[in-house]
């Protein structure tokens, strides 16, 4: 069975060398094209890295949805498309190119969380779990059938790079089942319940402003879904400044939502909209290094509203 894989970054990529480990035949990749790292230097999407460690044809069209493009696959010839994280929609001749079919890895339990960033809007959302999920692809976006999920919890404190790298893992063994049990004709079919589907957006940096009236544990998951982009962020005396980690306290203030409850040697106590006082405990200044928020406090002292 002769499988073409379509990626692009580390998420993707990590799914790639799980297929040529477990020795399937992945006879070319397409990948985004090549883009600017600096005037002089080009940078290569990880999932070319990979292919060209494993001498495996590498394709890189501006848009598929030229003849060029669709020519390139019908060369290769495939039983199998493999579409992780590719970053442009594929038209439907793409689709229904091979006769096996084209499958794709979500980071969601479809149909909860369709679209982009479906992992940190799992964090952002306070979910207790999520999973990752291989589907047949359709016209709609993620509304193709469920072939397998895989199911994991999602720590208190855990922050979407976190949970990145382990549905990162987990995507990938469960892709390499999926691709097994297809070529045995095994696997499953399941359709998806569309009146349960749910729709995400892309992260922007307009997220990051914490907004204090929520109650800690919302807080606490808009801090940790934001990590490692694009940060949240929170206003110090007249500063921007990153907040990386908060922990709950039994403190409770009359205090408006955002004022700062202490500042000393435990962190900075920020009042929530329930009067419960969150403790930020690491964040980043401009122009400094991430730190402990009592080290930052040792040269910024804050005054307690």
């Amino acid at each position: 069975m002769k499988l073409v894989f379509m990626g692009t970054p580390d998420f993707a990529a990590a799914h790639l060398k799980a297929l040529i480990e477990e020795g399937f035949d992945v006879c070319g990749v397409f990948t985004q094209p090549d883009r600017p790292r600096s005037r002089m230097k080009m940078s290569y999407s990880p999932v070319k890295e990979v292919a060209l460690d494993n001498n495996i044809p590498v394709f890189q069209p501006e848009t598929l949805r030229d003849e060029k493009a669709y020519e390139d696959l019908k060369s290769l010839n495939p039983d199998l498309l493999v579409v992780v994280a590719y970053g442009k929609i594929l038209p439907d001749e793409f689709i229904s190119y091979a006769p096996l079919g084209c499958i794709n890895v979500h980071g969601s339990l479809l149909p909860k969380y369709r679209g982009s960033a479906p992992i940190q809007w799992a964090v952002l959302s306070g979910d207790t779990h999520t999973g990752v999920t291989t589907m047949h692809m359709a016209h709609d976006v993620d509304a193709g059938d469920i072939i397998y999920t895989s199911e994991t919890e999602i720590g208190e404190f855990e922050t979407s790079g976190e949970l990145f790298e382990r549905l990162r893992d987990m995507g990938a063994a469960l892709l390499c089942k999926t691709v097994r049990d297809i070529a045995d004709k095994t696997a499953p079919r399941i359709q998806q319940d569309h009146l349960l589907a749910t729709h995400t957006t892309q992260l922007s940096k307009q997220m990051s402003p914490i907004d204090w009236t929520k109650t800690p544990r919302e807080t606490v998951k808009w801090i940790c879904g934001l990590d490692p982009w694009p940060v949240a962020t929170m206003e110090i005396n007249g500063e921007i400044i990153k907040v990386y980690k908060a922990e709950y306290t039994d403190m409770k203030t009359d205090k408006k939502p955002g004022k700062v409850a202490f500042a000393d040697k435990r962190g900075i106590g920020m009042v929530c909209g329930t009067g419960d006082v969150l403790l930020i405990t690491e964040l980043q200044a401009a122009g400094s290094k991430r730190m402990r928020a009592a080290d930052y406090l040792l040269g910024h002292p804050v005054e307690v509203d």
